[in-house]
């Protein structure tokens, strides 16, 4: 997938799962294991599997799915699935799901940040065959590629996520070869049964108890209001129940969750909390239930917008839940993330060669400072494994010039462990005008600490015409309703967009973190000087000495 990719989102921004099921549809095996899409690939695949049914599948057929009321993560993000066939006899299939750059819809890039329905949010497929015995359904590519604004991209980056089916197709035929059909498929039920003991284990050594937590998203983008996310936690007899009854009901615009969001989110969570070593396949999830109430921002109903569920609440959902957790075993847990992908949609004519682009583009962030170590800078949400696209790629395929792009100072919040710092990113504009569009949050509402540690630091776009001295938000130079969230905003050459990401929540109380720490912190621009002196204060005997 990422050698063969046409777009940066994939072979830079690594920004898709390829993943083994069994004749069942239960996940053996997710490469790279990308969180974002645990949920899906865990659901969608099976209820894929119940609705056009196994039999169907022939040798060289593979289906096509981007329904996020059928199991799916967020519109963009597109399934596809092929069975593994041997001798003529069916053994499993191969998934691959990946967020596909521009999908139509009201807004380029397909995350509009004011849609008030999924209609507007791009094509929407139900499970469809795009490959029948190996030829190409030549109706469904047409409706596809008339539909998307980039149509040689989405040709080629569909063209790599067959490709690597096609791989999965042949390494599966030689371990099949090499081990016999009748072994691999009972020694893949005893992986996932084997799993699901380990996981029990694991939640057996959490206190049993009702733990409850809740955080907010700070608004919908079509109104200014934030929207409750609560969520209590119950952990017995080896088994985690997550329950989001209390949580707002869903919103008019597009950061409603979809039931597979808030169960990767959960899983994600849990995850983060038990042994890493645990194999990532159907066997632990079995001890984790999800209590979605429908038509709340947790599990949208039709036809609710959803496309930043997956960027935006899926962040705050993983923190709610571990949230509720640190009560539990603190020790194991962390401070918020940043916890926003700053999504920022971008497209229009290019200058040079006169066709049309567009492109996904999201910062990474700082994660929250733990019991036992600091956050980390500047990376990718924990919903994810993707990872910024390299300057020099950005510039070569789009009109933009990147005129800084740095770590924040004091951006990371305070504790005895600090909280990772968020970037800042200036981009210049070098067409004649370009369609612009973003999907933030924490921009109001900061990143929380944890143990007496100190919020991190909030996200931020704004931008500075050409010719003009100071940097306005969204709000003010175009009277968006929301600062955060918008989309369609035409700017003009010369004007320049600062993107600012959050940082992480602080854990434990700042006096106690070492001085030699600090002064590190100091020398390297992490933290300023009057931060330190008024924030980190003196603590324990290791402070002052």
């Amino acid at each position: 997938m990422m050698t063969s990719a046409y777009s940066p989102v994939f072979n830079e921004g690594f920004d898709f799962v390829c993943a083994l099921f069994d004749m069942q549809g239960r996940m053996i095996a997710q490469a790279e294991y990308n969180p974002s899409m645990l949920g899906a690939a865990h659901h969608t695949v099976h209820w894929l599997l119940e609705e056009v049914g196994a039999e169907t599948f022939q040798d060289g057929d593979v289906w096509i799915h981007n329904d996020p009321y059928r199991g799916g993560c967020h519109l963009p993000e597109h399934m596809l699935i092929r069975g593994i066939f041997h001798r003529n006899k069916l053994s499993g299939f191969a998934a691959t799901i990946g967020h596909v750059a521009e999908i139509g819809g009201k807004a380029v890039g397909g995350l509009a940040g004011d849609a008030t329905e999924v209609y507007q949010e791009g094509l929407r497929l139900p499970p469809v065959k795009l490959m029948d015995r190996g030829e190409h359904v030549m109706d469904i590519w047409k409706i596809m590629m008339t539909n998307h604004r980039t149509p040689k991209l989405t040709w080629g980056d569909l063209h790599a996520m067959l490709g690597s089916l096609r791989t999965a197709q042949l390494r599966m035929e030689e371990l099949i070869e090499a081990r016999g059909r009748e072994s691999i498929l009972r020694d893949t039920g005893e992986l996932m049964a084997r799993s699901e003991q380990w996981m029990r284990r694991e939640i057996e050594s959490i206190p049993e108890g009702v733990y409850e937590f809740q955080d907010w998203m700070e608004n919908d983008g079509i109104t200014n209001e934030p929207l409750r996310i609560c969520v209590a936690v119950w952990v017995k007899g080896g088994e985690i129940v997550a329950d989001f009854t209390g949580t707002a009901l869903q919103a008019r615009g597009p950061i409603n969750a979809t039931y597979a969001v808030t169960a990767a989110a959960t899983y994600n969570s849990i995850f983060q909390l038990t042994d890493p070593n645990i194999p990532r396949n159907a066997g632990c999830h079995r001890r984790i239930h999800i209590i979605a109430p429908p038509g709340t921002l947790v599990n949208v109903r039709l036809p609710g917008a959803e496309v930043g569920g997956n960027s935006e609440t899926h962040c705050r959902i993983i923190n709610v839940v571990m949230g509720a957790l640190a009560k539990a075993v603190p020790e194991r847990s962390a401070a918020s993330d940043g916890a926003s992908g700053c999504n920022f949609l971008f497209g229009g004519t290019h200058p040079k060669t006169g066709e049309f682009y567009a492109n996904y583009h999201f910062e990474n962030v700082g994660w929250g400072g733990s019991s036992r170590h600091d956050g980390n800078d500047a990376q990718c949400a924990p919903l994810a494994i993707s990872r910024n696209v390299p300057v020099e790629i950005f510039e070569t395929r789009y009109p933009l010039m990147t005129r800084s792009f740095r770590l924040v100072t004091d951006s990371g919040g305070a504790g005895k462990y600090r909280g990772g710092l968020g970037t800042e990113r200036i981009l210049e504009v070098r067409a004649p005008e370009m369609t612009v569009s973003a999907l933030f949050d924490r921009m109001q509402i900061p990143p929380p600490g944890l143990e007496g540690g100190h919020p991190g630091g909030m996200t931020g776009i704004a931008i500075r015409r050409a010719g003009e001295q100071e940097f306005q938000l969204f709000t003010e130079a175009f009277k968006t309703v929301s600062p955060s969230k918008f989309s369609n905003i035409v700017v003009k050459e010369g004007d320049q967009i600062r993107i600012v990401s959050s940082g992480g929540g602080g854990y434990g109380d700042p006096r106690d973190r070492s001085r030699a720490k600090v002064l590190e912190d100091v020398r390297n621009g992490y933290v300023s000087f009057g931060r330190a002196r008024d924030l980190y204060g003196r603590g324990n005997e290791e402070s002052e000495s």
